[in-house]
């Protein structure tokens, strides 16, 4: 079996930047996972004593308390700071901008739309910076059925398809007096999904490495699945199955922008042993 690798995939400099915070303030807390991956959520846990705490009001002073990479909403971060505590953000800088466009933007008078995952927690976080109640989209589809005003700002959550946002934007265009279009897609994705989509042409089985709750992750196997039906999400080698490969000569694999090195390898190793 010959392994290719995509050109762009893994690790996100604001992913690196979160487990270098995390690496380096041992015993701390963080609200919600730190990334969506599970398996590097355990490591931190056990070799640097890294918990989850999913419930603000569980703070306690004294503990030093790590902001996730999608962020919190804005209410809970006002919350920790009138408690005791040491709060490092280790939030994503390219979660921070949409926050920053939607609090301007509904300032302003702008009715805000988001491209995004209303479950997600970046979305969530985004939607708290609004004083006016924003809009949550997950298609352009969903946005035709919803009566818009004149004037309207639009930004996208981090991990979505570049292709999409163009839709939805372009509509807006076409039906608002005044549309304020903002690209709030991470750079690192936009490479990530290219990478994959170029790499899935030219195989006959993709496998993508990461957390199953990762948007960014579902993303690349959405992708990858439009010119490679036999492509598969694993979050480790553990989630391979020998039957895929059967038949198969060239296998590509790309990763989410969590999933770390050392378990794309292991992936990589259990692929070659099959």
């Amino acid at each position: 079996m010959k392994i290719k690798l995509a050109k762009n995939y893994g690790f996100c400099f604001g992913v690196k930047r979160a487990i270098q915070i995390a690496e380096k303030t041992k015993d701390s807390i963080t609200l919600g996972p730190l990334i969506h991956n599970p398996k590097e959520i355990s490591r931190l846990e056990l070799k640097f004593g890294v918990k989850v705490e999913e419930n603000t009001q569980e703070i306690t002073n004294g503990q030093n308390v790590i902001i996730r990479t999608h962020g919190i909403p804005k209410g809970d971060l006002e919350y920790l700071k009138t408690k005791d505590i040491q709060i490092t953000d280790a939030t994503c800088p390219y979660v921070t901008k949409p926050q920053k466009i939607v609090e301007s933007m509904s300032k302003e008078g702008y009715q805000i739309i988001i491209f995004g995952d209303k479950t997600h927690p970046e979305v969530k976080g985004v939607m708290s910076y609004s004083i006016t109640q924003p809009l949550v989209i997950s298609s352009l589809e969903e946005l035709k059925e919803i009566k818009i005003k004149k004037k309207v700002a639009l930004v996208s959550q981090t991990t979505k398809q570049a292709d999409n946002l163009l839709q939805i934007a372009s509509h807006l265009i076409t039906h608002c007096y005044e549309a304020r279009i903002f690209n709030t897609i991470c750079n690192a994705t936009f490479d990530n999904q290219e990478s994959a989509r170029e790499l899935s042409k030219e195989v006959d089985i993709m496998v993508i490495v990461g957390g199953k709750s990762s948007s960014n992750t579902k993303q690349l196997l959405n992708i990858a699945l439009q010119n490679c039906p036999d492509s598969y999400l694993v979050e480790d080698e553990n989630d391979l199955q020998t039957q895929w490969f059967e038949g198969k000569n060239i296998c590509g694999i790309t990763a989410g922008a969590s999933t770390p090195d050392w378990i794309i390898d292991k992936v990589k190793e259990k692929i070659l042993s099959l």
